[in-house]
């Protein structure tokens, strides 16, 4: 379905405060930019900002797709589909389009940040819980196991921070379109490892 005019502005709107709210964060660190810089920076008022992002964390962790993804993937599923398979291909794919989109290349940046500010730190650790609490209902709704499903949620989880770890050490500082291949090569190849693991501890 097309959106509307005035959806596509407030779309464009909310990417272009987005765009700007990272591009100080990375530079300058979260704890150390205000949101009035932030819409000072973007050409709009304040309580613009506040009307797509209600928190100054908001503007940080404006993608939601890796936290409420994995429980959408299982409700998509087809209904014999194994839910180690289908969390690995819904992270698999999530890594790529990082890749796509540039992401990868202020990833290690990204991380930094989150890690120098105890209010990021704070919505992360929330976040992942909000992950495991709605992958966990995904899965009820499939099995009636909950405790195999709430173990399932709680490995994935699991997973993706160690995967994350990894590309932490993987990815070097200032990659060059190769590196980041690599990179992203060697991080294909440890999510098959992880996720194997997974499937044979709930074996």
């Amino acid at each position: 379905m097309e959106l509307g005019r005035r959806e596509r502005k407030k779309q464009q709107t909310r990417q272009a405060i987005s765009d700007v709210a990272t591009t100080l964060f990375l530079e300058r660190g979260f704890d150390a930019v205000t949101v009035a810089e932030v819409a000072r920076a973007a050409d709009v008022a304040v309580q613009t900002v506040f009307n797509h992002f209600p928190a100054k964390e908001d503007l940080f962790f404006d993608e939601p797709g890796w936290w409420t993804g994995p429980a959408r993937a299982i409700r998509e599923a087809p209904p014999k589909a194994d839910p180690v398979d289908v969390l690995e291909a819904e992270y698999l794919k999530g890594t790529r389009e990082r890749l796509e989109v540039g992401h990868l290349k202020t990833w290690k940046q990204f991380v930094r940040t989150i890690e120098s500010s105890p209010a990021l730190l704070a919505r992360r650790r929330l976040t992942a819980d909000e992950l495991e609490k709605s992958l966990t209902e995904a899965l009820d709704e499939r099995s009636p196991d909950h405790l195999r499903n709430r173990l399932i949620a709680a490995l994935y989880a699991a997973a993706q921070k160690v995967l994350e770890e990894q590309l932490m050490s993987a990815l070097p500082d200032d990659a060059s379109p190769d590196e980041l291949e690599n990179a992203q090569a060697a991080l294909e190849q440890a999510i098959g490892q992880v996720f194997a693991v997974l499937r044979r501890g709930l074996a």
